[in-house]
């Protein structure tokens, strides 16, 4: 019995027919593959050959920006008072060093002084871009350099170079007014970054410093410049293999910053404070150019460039005459008997007669005793600014009143601040009626009269700073213009216009000159500053206003500065213009604490400052030339490291203003 085959084949063409099919699907795709390949191929080789052949290129090598150097800032005469120097650094490539620590530590050998910074080159280290060079010490010796580079092989990561620091060559003479550079720090970033501003690269690099004080900080932006940068190749591992020389870029210095200072003012200034503290401004009061506005004690700022160590900036913080403190324009005083002419003023403006005699008799009384220095008996304006009698204007200040005497402080430069280009100002206090108002004593917001006496002397809450005193100098010796204080004289070669228009006084010349003339007589022979303020060049001489202002109330106990705690002595002021037949220059001297009378304490410093400003005029320096006179010996003059030494008390004692105590200078 035959059975059909288990297993049925189609027809042999239909079998054929199915392979075909799906051999010539298979072979399409593969072709249409190939035909992808090679196009992709193509472009990659040949249309997007140079953009591929670039990324490669960035990708064998890196840019590094460099520091560009910081501008220099120059005194009126060309003269440089911040600028850079060429150091020798050694620097750690974190990524570089097999082990970090022991590179320090091999490091440490060679310079034992970095061992002590360990903590913190560590944290900055760790703290850098990768493959950023971190300074781990500045300012290496010849051969302390050579020795690096003698060990450099056995010293992975670690390498020595040179750069440009920045270099202040007068140390603490100009350090409050330049200022001085840092490192960034967070606070820095996260400031530009709340303005929405993106943040430079350039202030992450380790060797980078900014402004941080005065002329530094005010123009930081100006004196920068623009950063440049080295194309380097690197290795896989990213480390620098050569320089492609003609793919970096030289950075740009910053501009070049002129001030109106004088470099040889400015020293002298400084160091006839020796070790007490205090402020002293010189201004041309033809212009309002500073030539001079210094603050002591000072610091330097040469310590900061790399570091301040942290037990020296705790000494300058702790130390209670405050040399971080710039106290020409920061500090606020009582001013004395220095602004007894704007209460003399005042009282002109009111129609007071200048020759009316107003008797003392060693005090004035309104509701209680105010004490006068002295006993002067009759005098008129120009004799009680040469006695500086308290009894004389008190008796003005209460017959015009605190809104009078306000409004010429303010004419003549106090309680505000000015443009100069950098910023620290504090303007001080000019009170009157309105500011009792909002400032009540006893709830009631009135002015007391028994207020008014201690103001007209420059006392109660009066104050002022060193830059007001020699703005009011200017303005008096001027006699005619409101002149203006220009610190900042060029920037890129661009001259500055001062800081604000100038106007004229509102005053007749004829009442300024009164009050000169009372100023002259202060420096004459009898006057309270007679003694010291004699500057032995002929006649070429120097008018100027003596103060003393109180820093604590004295009660019924002494009144002198002997024996007493620094903190407890009383301010002494002196202010000062010359030539007095033709005014070209005024000066302010503030003494804090210094113990004695304005013209004890402030007028031989104030003297020896005019001097130096007077004889480096050349139209004055001919004058006295032709004249026949040189420096000579002058009653005062040439005492030698006596500017701290009390002159004879009948000569220039001037007692200290009855008043409320005033605050210590902020």
């Amino acid at each position: 019995m035959s059975s059909e085959p288990s297993i049925f084949f189609s027809d042999v063409n239909e079998r054929q027919g199915s392979f075909l099919r799906r051999t010539f699907v298979l072979g399409g795709l593969t072709a249409i593959g190939g035909l992808a390949l090679t196009g992709r191929l193509a472009q990659l080789q040949v249309v997007q050959a140079g953009e591929y052949a670039t990324l490669a290129s960035n990708n064998q090598f890196n840019y590094r920006l460099v520091p560009p150097p910081r501008g220099r800032v120059l005194d009126r005469n060309g003269v440089v008072i911040a600028g850079n120097r060429p150091s020798f650094r050694v620097l750690v490539v974190r990524d570089e060093t097999k082990d970090l620590d022991q590179t320090l530590d091999l490091l440490g050998r060679l310079l034992p002084d970095t061992m002590e910074r360990r903590r913190s080159i560590i944290r900055e280290v760790n703290a850098a871009p990768r493959f950023s060079p971190v300074p781990v010490k500045s300012d290496l010796t010849w051969d302390e350099f050579a020795k690096v580079n003698l060990y450099a092989n056995e010293l992975p990561g670690v390498m020595a170079d040179m750069h440009e620091a920045r270099y202040y060559p007068f140390g603490g003479s100009f350090a409050h007014v330049i200022g001085y550079v840092a490192k960034p720090n967070e606070r820095d970033i996260e400031a530009i970054r709340e303005k929405g501003e993106k943040v430079p690269e350039i202030l992450f690099n380790p060797g980078f410093r900014i402004g941080r004080q005065g002329v530094e900080k005010a123009f930081d932006t100006q004196l920068r410049g623009e950063a440049g940068g080295n194309r380097v190749e690197v290795d896989a591992r990213g480390r620098v293999v050569a320089e492609d020389i003609g793919g970096s870029r030289p950075a740009v210095p910053g501009q070049e910053i002129v001030l109106t200072l004088d470099s040889d003012v400015q020293n002298r200034a400084l160091e006839v404070f020796g070790e007490e503290a205090g402020s002293c401004v010189v201004m041309d009061v033809r212009n309002g150019d500073i030539l001079c506005m210094v603050s002591a004690p000072s610091f330097d700022p040469n310590l900061f460039v790399s570091g301040v160590p942290g037990p020296v900036y705790r000494a300058w913080a702790d130390y209670e005459r405050r040399p971080l403190l710039d106290k020409a324009i920061t500090g606020t005083f009582a001013p004395g008997s220095t602004f007894k002419p704007v209460t003399g003023l005042a009282a002109l403006m009111k129609g007071a007669n200048p020759d009316r005699r107003i008797s003392c008799g060693g005090a004035f009384y309104l509701g209680r005793r105010f004490a006068c220095h002295a006993t002067h008996g009759s005098q008129d304006m120009r004799e009680a600014i040469k006695n500086s009698c308290n009894v004389y204007f008190m008796t003005l200040a209460v017959e015009v009143g605190p809104d009078a005497i306000a409004d010429v402080a303010r004419t003549m430069g106090f309680g505000q601040t000015f443009d100069i280009g950098i910023g620290g100002q504090k303007p001080g206090l000019v009170p009157d009626r309105e500011w009792r108002r909002r400032n009540p004593v006893r709830g009631d917001g009135k002015w007391y009269p028994g207020e008014t006496p201690s103001y007209g002397i420059g006392q109660g809450a009066l104050t002022v700073n060193a830059l007001q005193l020699a703005v009011y100098t200017a303005r008096l010796a001027n006699g005619r213009q409101a002149v203006m204080p220009r610190l900042v004289k060029s920037i890129g070669g661009q001259e500055q216009p001062p800081a604000g228009n100038v106007v004229n006084l509102p005053y007749d010349p004829d009442m300024l000159a009164v009050l000169r003339d009372g100023m002259n007589r202060v420096t004459d022979v009898g006057g309270t500053g007679f003694r010291n303020s004699q500057l032995g060049l002929g006649a070429v001489r120097m008018a100027g206003k003596t103060g003393t202002a109180q820093a604590r109330n004295y009660g019924a106990g002494s009144r002198k500065g002997a024996g007493r705690p620094w903190a407890q002595k009383d301010h002494n002021l002196f202010i000062a213009y010359a030539p007095i037949d033709n005014p070209r220059y005024a000066v302010s001297v503030i003494v804090q604490h210094g113990g004695m009378g304005g013209g004890t304490a402030g007028a031989p410093r104030a003297r020896e400052v005019m001097k130096v400003a007077l004889l480096k005029d050349p139209e004055i320096r001919s004058r006295i030339e032709q004249a026949g006179f040189t420096e000579t010996e002058d009653p005062g003059a040439h005492e030698a490291n006596e500017l701290g030494a009390a002159a004879p008390a009948a000569a220039t004692a001037e007692g200290p203003q009855p008043a409320a105590p005033t605050e210590p200078p902020r």
